[in-house]
């Protein structure tokens, strides 16, 4: 019987008569080489903190969105570049007008900060929308879903959509959105508008970094005053009554009259302002000129009584303080003796052989202990 090369096969040996099969093809990589060659070659060189201040106040909006992408980053070497670029941008910042929006599920929002960003585009400003998107408690996932419903504002040059998902930590993402409006402001953006989604505790965090805060509102759905807190409602700047257009029209004149009612019961205001209700047609952009010309009315007041800038104030020094709870909780939970500990402490507290305070007490003089 004849040798065969390994490659060949015995079959073709004239002993197999009738048979006769193929010399197979070599096995191909899975990554065609030149292919990784020129992916490598073309891989995005790593910007300097210094080409990112230079894009960001240069208007350029994809550097802009990698620079908010270091912002939300959870890694240590993101953040240090994220609050070096932050710094830089400092200076240029606090020249907008900041808006947060927030009303109850189903209100129009999104219609709503599409057709008032459409309104200050047309008149020559430029717009960035920020959305908290709250994350899911159980899969920490998040719809993100604001672009695909403003699709016309979207698609302007001088309109920026940014949806950052809150991953569990309010606190986390409120204070990432306040930086994120530092690096808007710098890239030229004169209108910041901060959207929440429904009625919540997201609300405060809100009204702390902004300079107007709206309430958009529903009539004819169930008792005006019971759908919604009491303490939103006087955190309110203005409340707007959406949707009134066609056979709505006259519940939300009713429903207007209602919350003026309303907001006469609470207290002066430490701005001055006498908080207004307004109804509007996002959809058909009816009353949307006049919500905004009595945002620039707002504006204009506080700025000569020196609200405006003694708030700015208040909310920079609120906003330290967070920052260092935010950073204080963040270091003690990835202490790696903390977290060794913590399930074991859990599970003591569990099963009712310690209390929780004193299990806290002890894991955070462990903590205390350990950093010194």
């Amino acid at each position: 019987m004849a040798t065969f090369d390994d490659h060949e096969h015995i079959e073709n040996d004239p002993a197999f008569k009738g048979l006769k099969v193929n010399k197979g093809v070599a096995s191909v990589p899975s990554v065609n080489p030149d292919a990784a060659k020129r992916f490598l070659r073309k891989r995005r060189p790593q910007l300097t903190v210094d080409d990112y201040f230079k894009g960001i106040i240069g208007g350029n909006m994809t550097i802009l969105s990698q620079a908010v992408t270091m912002v939300e980053s959870a890694l240590p070497e993101h953040q240090e570049v994220a609050q070096q670029i932050i710094e830089k941008c400092l200076p240029y910042a606090g020249k907008s007008i900041r808006l947060g929006i927030t009303g109850v599920p189903g209100a129009g929002k999104s219609t709503f900060i599409e057709s008032m960003g459409m309104h200050i585009i047309n008149t020559g400003g430029k717009l960035a929308v920020l959305a908290i998107d709250p994350s899911s408690e159980r899969s920490k996932g998040s719809i993100l879903g604001d672009k695909t419903r403003m699709e016309k504002l979207s698609g302007e040059k001088d309109a920026y959509i940014r949806p950052s998902p809150s991953a569990g930590s309010l606190g986390g993402v409120a204070r990432k959105t306040r930086e994120t409006i530092i690096l808007c402001e710098a890239a030229g953006f004169d209108t910041i508008f901060i959207e929440t989604v429904g009625v919540g505790q997201s609300e405060t965090a809100v009204h702390s970094m902004v300079d107007f805060f709206l309430l958009l509102m529903l009539a004819g759905a169930g008792d005006e005053l019971q759908g919604i807190k009491r303490g939103i409602m006087e955190m309110a700047d203005a409340i707007t009554i959406n949707k009134a257009d066609g056979s709505n029209e006259t519940k939300a004149k009713l429903a207007q009259t209602e919350y003026k009612s309303a907001l006469h019961l609470f207290p002066p205001t430490k701005s001055g302002w006498t908080p207004e209700v307004k109804t509007c047609s996002s959809l058909y952009h009816k009353g949307i000129t006049e919500i905004w010309d009595m945002i620039l009315a707002y504006v204009k007041l506080t700025k000569e009584n020196q609200y405006f800038d003694t708030n700015r104030r208040s909310q920079a020094k609120y906003w330290m303080y967070e920052s260092i709870n935010e950073q204080l909780r963040s270091n003690f939970y990835h202490h790696s003796e903390i977290k060794d500990n913590l399930v074991l402490s859990e599970q003591l507290v569990l099963n009712d052989e310690k209390s929780s305070f004193m299990a806290a007490k002890e894991l955070l003089d462990k903590y205390f202990n350990n950093i010194k």
